[in-house]
């Protein structure tokens, strides 16, 4: 097994394990912490994939902004006293038979045919399975964080500037219903 291998698997046991604490953990400030490890473990699966500015865009934006204020909205509600903070794992066997089963589903090798009445025979085969991975040498480290700057103010500079209009008159939408319910 190469290094890579091995830091590809490093890195996908804490996402998923801390993905794992995240839903199952009965603390708020458990899963916020878990949430923490679970957006360095994607960080490093972006690095692992040759895309810098992903990886330094999910440390940014989730770790910096979103992660940090989430743990600030938990570190301050906590202190109010006839808040309860814990969380219930509800219906955890339900939960776990469904996504065995559709585990299952995608991933095993199992044929079934199925005969439907406007359709016909479909054939479903473990999507992992069916699905031919593209296998190769591989490309070198490259940054990518110019070429995305280069074609954002170049050939898709039309579709980014459309895109942060609309985000702004999202943004201001929202902060106008907020406003009017305060007054109402």
């Amino acid at each position: 097994m190469s290094a890579e291998a091995v830091i590809f698997f490093v890195f996908a046991a804490i996402t998923v394990g801390a993905a794992a604490i995240v839903v199952l953990a009965r603390s708020l400030i458990y899963s916020a912490f878990a949430l923490l490890f679970t957006f360095f473990g994607v960080a490093g699966l972006y690095v692992l994939l040759g895309a810098d500015f992903l990886a330094a865009t999910q440390l940014l934006i989730y770790v910096g902004g979103i992660l940090v204020l989430l743990l600030f909205g938990v570190m301050l509600t906590h202190k109010l006293y006839d808040l309860n903070l814990k969380t219930e794992v509800t219906q955890f066997l339900p939960a776990a038979i469904i996504c065995g089963g559709l585990f299952v589903l995608l991933a095993w090798p199992i044929e079934v045919s199925l005969l439907l009445p406007r359709i016909g025979r479909v054939r479903i085969l473990g999507t992992l399975w069916q699905t031919s991975w593209a296998t190769g040498s591989g490309r070198g480290p490259a940054a990518t964080t110019e070429e995305i700057g280069r074609l954002f103010m170049g050939s898709y500079l039309l579709p980014f500037e459309a895109a942060s209009v609309l985000l702004l008159v999202a943004l201001m939408g929202a902060a106008m219903i907020v406003r009017r319910r305060k007054d109402a």
